[in-house]
C-alpha cells in the first residue's frame, strides 16, 4: 500500500520556487517595474512582495546571490508556457522515412522509389534508402552501393547525403536529408 502512495506524491523539486519555498537566505530583488532593488534578506523580500499583493518568484538560482522577482505567479507561469509553445512551433521536426528496394530492381520500380523519396524530401523528412539482400546476394554489395549512389545522384537537386552507403547486417543503408 505504501508503495502505491509513493508514486502519486509530487517530488519536492517539482514545486515552483516561490515565496516561502525559496531556500536562500539572501537574494537579489527585482521589483514589479523591473527595477533592481538590491541584495536583501529573504524575509524583507517576502514582506515587500506581500505588501504589493504579489508573489516572490525565483528567476535564476545560478547567479550569486540568486535573483528573485516580484510578480503575479499565475501570469508569470502563463507567459512561460506561452513562450515554450512559441518556441515549439518554430522548431522544425523531421521524421525518418524509409524507402526499401532490392539491388536487382527494374527501372520502373526504381522510378517509383525515387518519386517516393522525392515526396518525402520535399515535405522536409529524412529518407533512409535500404537495399535488402537474401541468401548469397550479399556477395553483390558493390551493385547495391552503385544503386544507392545513382539514387543520391538522381536526388542531388533536393537532398544531401547524411550517411554514405554502409552495410547493416543483411541490408545496405544510406540516409539522405533535404537541402536547406
Amino acid at each position: 500500500m505504501q508503495e502505491k502512495n509513493r508514486n502519486f506524491k509530487k517530488k519536492s523539486n517539482e514545486f515552483p520556487l516561490i515565496n516561502e519555498r525559496i531556500p536562500f537566505t539572501e537574494i537579489r530583488l527585482i521589483d514589479v517595474q523591473g527595477i533592481q532593488v538590491g541584495i536583501l534578506p529573504i524575509e524583507d523580500a517576502l514582506q515587500s512582495a506581500k505588501n504589493v499583493g504579489l508573489d516572490l518568484v525565483l528567476i535564476s538560482n545560478k547567479s550569486n546571490p540568486p535573483v528573485c522577482r516580484i510578480v503575479d505567479y499565475g501570469k508569470y507561469k502563463f507567459n512561460q508556457e506561452k513562450k515554450a509553445k512559441e518556441a515549439k512551433k518554430k522548431q522544425q521536426s523531421s521524421n525518418l522515412k524509409e524507402v526499401k528496394m532490392r539491388y536487382k530492381i527494374e527501372e520502373h520500380d526504381y522510378q517509383v522509389r525515387i518519386n517516393q523519396a522525392l515526396r518525402f524530401l520535399q515535405s522536409s523528412d529524412k529518407v533512409k534508402a535500404t537495399i535488402t539482400f537474401r541468401g548469397r546476394e550479399i556477395q553483390h554489395a558493390n551493385l547495391a552501393i552503385e544503386l544507392l549512389q545513382k539514387m543520391a545522384k538522381d536526388l542531388e537537386a533536393v537532398s544531401e547525403i547524411q550517411q554514405a552507403p554502409s552495410r547493416d547486417g543483411k541490408n545496405m543503408v544510406m540516409i539522405l536529408t533535404p537541402k536547406k
